[in-house]
C-alpha cells in the first residue's frame, strides 16, 4: 500500500518493522471499516514503529505485555504530544483486541493502560545528581544536620508520603530486617525497604542526635528542637533551606518531589512498575503509570548499547 499523507510527522522513536500480523489487521480495517487510504497508513506506521522498538527489547509483537507497552509510551511521551499519543494507543487497542478475538493472545496488554496524561500533569522530579546534592548539604557535625540527613535518605530510600515520614514510630521500624510497616491511605498496610544507606543514618541519628531532642518520652523516630514530633510543614521547609544551600531551585521541591525521585529512579534503573506500585502503594497501577516516561533515558542508552545501528 502507498503511503498517504500524513497531518502530522511521524514519530520516530525506532526503527519500523512490519510483520504479518500488522499486514493482517491493515487488512481487516480495510475490510470492515473501509477506512482511508491516509487513516490505514497511519495506523500501519504507528504498529510498525511500536513493533520496531519491541525487536530492540527483544520482544515480538506478540509477546509484549502491559510492562513492555508502558515503557514505549514513556519513550513516546518524549516526542509526541499527548494527542499524538492516544492516537498511538487507539491503534493498539485495536490491533490487540483483534489479536485476542482471533485466538493469537491470550491476555490483551492495552487493559491495564490509562490514555496517557495531558501535558503538565507528569510530575516534578529530580536528577539523581540534585539527589546525591541535597542529601550532601546538611551539616552532619551538628544535631539538626544529622536528623535532617537521615530523613532525607529515609524519604528518598523508601518513597514513603511526607505524612508517613514524620508519622513513623519505633513500633513501625525493624531495623534489624530494614523494613518499615506502613498504614497507609485506605488503612492499607504495606512493608518497605529501607536500603543500607538510610539505615546507616538513621542509626547514626538515633545514637548521636535523638537523645539531644528527646525532652519527654515519646515514640516518634524524627523529632523538632523541642522533643516533639515533626510536622509536614517543618519537614517542608527542612527540604527547602537545603535545596536553596545546594543551588537547587526550592520551587521546585517538596516532599511529594522526592517520592516522585524515589519512584522515577527505580524505573530508570529497571524496576518492574508492579513493584513500584506497592512500595508506593498505590490502589491502582495507572497511578504509577504517570512515572513511566522519565524510563526513556534508560530506554536510549539500552538502545544505543543493543541495537547494531544505533551509531555510526
Amino acid at each position: 500500500m502507498a503511503t498517504g499523507t500524513r497531518k502530522s510527522p511521524v514519530i520516530q522513536v525506532s526503527p519500523r518493522l512490519a510483520t504479518p500480523e500488522i499486514d493482517g489487521f491493515i487488512d481487516e480495517l480495510w475490510v470492515q471499516d473501509g477506512l482511508a487510504k491516509n487513516t490505514l497508513e497511519s495506523y500501519r506506521s504507528d504498529l510498525e514503529l511500536y513493533a520496531g522498538w519491541l525487536a530492540t527489547q527483544g520482544c515480538g509483537i506478540l509477546e509484549a505485555d502491559s510492562q513492555a507497552l508502558a515503557r514505549y509510551l514513556a519513550a513516546l511521551s518524549q516526542r509526541a504530544k499527548a494527542t499524538s499519543q492516544r492516537r498511538v494507543l487507539s491503534a493498539l487497542r485495536r490491533f490487540y483486541r483483534m489479536q485476542l478475538a482471533q485466538g493469537a493472545i491470550q491476555h490483551d496488554p492495552c487493559i491495564l493502560i490509562d490514555p496517557p496524561a495531558v501535558a503538565g500533569r507528569f510530575p516534578k522530579t529530580l536528577t539523581e545528581q540534585q539527589i546525591e546534592a541535597l542529601l550532601d548539604a546538611p551539616d552532619c557535625d551538628t544535631v539538626f544536620g544529622l536528623r535532617d540527613r537521615a530523613m532525607i535518605e529515609t524519604i528518598y530510600a523508601s518513597g514513603l508520603r511526607v505524612s508517613e515520614l514524620v508519622g513513623l514510630q519505633f513500633f513501625q521500624a525493624d531495623l534489624n530486617v530494614g523494613v518499615v510497616k506502613i498504614m497507609g491511605k485506605g488503612n492499607k498496610e504495606r512493608l518497605v525497604p529501607l536500603g543500607e544507606w538510610a539505615l546507616e543514618w538513621i542509626q547514626r541519628y538515633l545514637t548521636e542526635a535523638r537523645p539531644q531532642l528527646l525532652k519527654t518520652p515519646n515514640e516518634y523516630i524524627f523529632l523538632t528542637r523541642f522533643g516533639e514530633p515533626m510536622s509536614r510543614q517543618m519537614f517542608w521547609n527542612i527540604i527547602k533551606q537545603h535545596a536553596n544551600e545546594c543551588g537547587i531551585d526550592s520551587k521546585r521541591i517538596s516532599p511529594h518531589v522526592l517520592r516522585h525521585a524515589f519512584a522515577t529512579h527505580l524505573l530508570n534503573h529497571g524496576a518492574d512498575l508492579r513493584v513500584v506500585q506497592l512500595l508506593l502503594g498505590h490502589a491502582d497501577i495507572s497511578t504509577t503509570q504517570i512515572y513511566t516516561h522519565v524510563a526513556h533515558e534508560r530506554l536510549k542508552q539500552l538502545y544505543k548499547t543493543h541495537h547494531p545501528r544505533a551509531e555510526l
